[in-house]
């Protein structure tokens, strides 16, 4: 009866529950085995003896408990608990802080923060470290080289599952990368706490230099420097442009409180191949604190010849237009179109032809291609004439019927000749082209494959082959013009596609042998930046060679000090990543161990530290931040005042949260314990009164 007593009680407790179900499987059991033992030991025997009721009382038990094992009935509780809201503490982690002697302001804030008992009592704090990008581990103070405030905080969100919850940001609000941070769209309210002076104080600095990338030998290149200029009185200042410690520009410019900016184009003479590094400076003015971002550096590369490139078409399309914002998005080639009816055509001159749509009218234009054994890229579509190219014998066969299909680009991991990587193709547009089989006649590889109505083929889209030291592309439809609007479309620019393509384009126009090894570096990086360094190995038959031991030396050209580092495999390439290295020139040779083949060029640390470019904390675009999130801005002085704010805020409240708990009622070991107990002794009962 206790265990019905218990029964009884669970179900009667509100945060306790049990079906409907399982109360009708229970009470049918409590029946099914009363009418059992009532059969068996009252209306079958007719000799009853005071026993009876007992060995009943037995027989009902044995048989409910085994029923109750079938029936095995849960319990659904309900568990209440509190959760407190999130507290999170942003900490900027850049080297402007100690540059603005700022460290000790920053941990004396936070400790304040993290050991009030108001705060703990209301709220569960969590404390991250943000430079580049948000850190939830132990990393050294105040020595990332960049900031990015809006990542962090959105990064943040991401991490909370975008919950409403206040943010402490202290920060000296300098950000020198990403999106600006002052409208962040973010559900999170955001108190941020000004560190660092607040102070306005006179400077001129160089705040962008922007420059072509290559130059021609011999030719003259334009420099764009933006200066700007935070002061009261006018001044006149120099601006010098050096190389290798010589001035090869020099200009005074004048600077007012009325004229606060100013924009310095210079031409510079390309007198030398290869790399080429440049020093910008401009004066100080009397008293300046930061003299710092008076300075600036710059590199190009300059190159000696000029790659040609014509484009042959008898018709007009809107991809001729890409094609040529394609080709001469790099200083270093310059496109011409032809009408292919023009039959004093000269192409000796050129490195690359491209055969748009060719129809019969390029007939002429095939025997020169042939003759000169030009590199050519084919782009067909609609109008093209497939029964003429089939004649032309050039390495390709198509059987078309006069139908067009759409044809999708799906990327292939596995193309080896050059490096180039997925602009997210999937989504691209499909081009148009006439149906039918290709069929190469000669070594090729396949960039893009064509997929018809979401499905993908081994059928080429995007190709390229060689044979007798003539490089050929391939590309088997019309409308590239809308790749490119596409890939501008997710990137906000065309540059990712323009680079994509002009990859393609680079390796048809060189002539020269395949090289098994190439490296990826730029000329100039700033001190204290991570320099990746890539490399590509293949082995004789061109295929990525993933056994190969790749090791860099670098030796600084001042200091003559060497450093010898090995590459580690980073998926289909080698790569290295170079920390802590010194203002200088560097020479660098990567090798492959074992083997001759070598790389060799040089790059140049500069001075330049973008988080010292700095003389005061922004806490205007701090203050900004506080209005758009609904948050409220402070200053390193003003912790108590931070805290109130936050303790008296209603907006914070703590949430009870209730879950249900589903458990097993019974312990079926148990129960078959006591079975056996129970049946055992109505057993014994019997046999001691001879029942049995």
């Amino acid at each position: 009866m206790g265990f019905f007593f218990g029964m009884i009680c669970i179900s009667l407790n509100k945060n306790i529950n049990l079906t409907v179900l399982t109360y009708i499987f229970i009470v049918l059991s409590i029946l099914l085995s009363g009418f059992f033992s009532y059969f068996h030991y009252y209306f079958e025997t007719k000799n009853k003896s005071e026993f009876t009721k007992y060995l009943f009382l037995l027989r009902f038990l044995s048989f409910f408990l085994l029923l109750l094992l079938f029936i095995n009935p849960k319990i659904e509780r309900t568990k209440f608990s509190n959760e407190k809201p999130v507290l999170s503490i942003l900490k900027d982690n850049s080297s402007s802080i100690s540059y603005l002697n700022a460290q000790e302001d920053v941990n004396r804030f936070v400790s304040v923060l993290k050991n009030n008992k108001a705060l703990n009592s209301k709220f569960t704090i969590q404390e991250y470290k943000f430079g580049k990008q948000l850190n939830t581990s132990e990393i050294k103070a105040f020595n990332e080289t960049s900031t990015d405030i809006s990542k962090s905080i959105k990064q943040l969100n991401t991490l909370q599952n975008n919950i409403v919850a206040p943010v402490i940001l202290i920060t000296d609000g300098n950000q020198t990368q990403g999106i600006d941070y002052e409208y962040i769209n973010t559900k999170s309210i955001i108190f941020p706490v000004v560190i660092g002076d607040t102070s306005i104080y006179s400077d001129v600095r160089i705040s962008k230099i922007n420059v072509n990338k290559f130059s021609f030998l011999n030719n003259k290149f334009p420099v764009e420097i933006f200066l700007n200029y935070t002061g009261v009185s006018a001044v006149n200042l120099p601006i010098t442009i050096q190389k290798k410690g010589k001035t090869v520009f020099k200009k005074i410019i004048s600077l007012s409180k009325e004229k606060k900016s100013f924009i310095l184009n210079a031409k510079l003479n390309a007198q030398e191949i290869g790399p080429q590094f440049y020093d910008v400076s401009i004066g100080a003015i009397p008293n300046e604190k930061n003299k710092i971002n008076n300075k600036k550096s710059f590199s190009l590369n300059v190159i000696n010849e000029q790659q040609k490139i014509a484009l042959i078409t008898s018709t007009i399309h809107p991809d001729l237009g890409a094609l040529k914002k394609i080709i001469e998005s790099d200083q270093k080639r310059r496109l011409k179109i032809f009408n292919a009816t023009e039959s004093s055509l000269d192409l000796n001159d050129y490195q690359l032809v491209i055969l748009y749509q060719p129809t019969g009218q390029f007939s002429s234009i095939f025997e020169k291609i042939n003759e000169a054994n030009l590199n050519f890229l084919l782009v067909s579509g609609e109008k093209t004439d497939w029964n003429f190219i089939n004649q032309k014998q050039i390495g390709i066969h198509k059987n078309v019927i006069s139908q067009t299909e759409l044809y999708s680009p799906i990327f292939n991991n596995n193309f080896i000749p050059f490096k180039v990587e997925d602009l997210n193709f999937n989504v691209f547009t499909p081009l148009k082209d006439k149906f039918g089989n290709i069929t190469f006649k000669e070594n090729n590889n396949i960039l893009l494959f064509q997929g018809i109505n979401n499905v993908a083929t081994t059928q080429p889209l995007l190709a390229v082959s060689s044979s007798n030291k003539q490089k050929k592309g391939f590309l088997f439809g019309e409308g590239i013009w809308k790749w490119r609007a596409a890939s501008f479309l997710q990137t906000n620019s065309f540059k990712d596609f323009d680079y994509y393509m002009g990859s393609l384009l680079q390796y048809l126009v060189s002539r020269k042998k395949q090289e098994r090894l190439s490296i990826s570096i730029e000329n100039s990086y700033a001190i204290n930046s991570d320099i990746t360094v890539s490399a590509f190995f293949t082995d004789e038959n061109y295929l990525f060679d993933d056994r190969a031991n790749l090791e860099i030396k670098l030796s600084h050209l001042e200091t003559k000090e060497v450093l010898v580092a090995p590459f580690s495999l980073a998926n289909n390439s080698y790569e290295i990543v170079l920390e802590n290295l010194n203002v200088g020139t560097y020479s660098y040779e990567v090798s492959v161990v074992n083997q001759n083949i070598k790389k060799n060029g040089k790059f140049k640390i500069t001075e330049f530290k973008v988080e010292e470019q700095f003389t005061s904390a922004n806490a205007n675009k701090l203050e900004k931040l506080a209005i758009n999130t609904r948050g409220e801005l402070f200053y390193k002085n003003q912790v108590e005042l931070l805290i109130k704010s936050l303790v008296e805020n209603d907006s914070f409240y703590t949430i009870q949260k209730a879950t249900k708990i589903k458990k097993e009622l019974i312990n079926w070991k148990w129960i078959m314990f006591l079975v056996l107990i129970l049946l055992s002794l109505e057993w014994f009962v019997r046999k001691y009164n001879g029942k049995i």
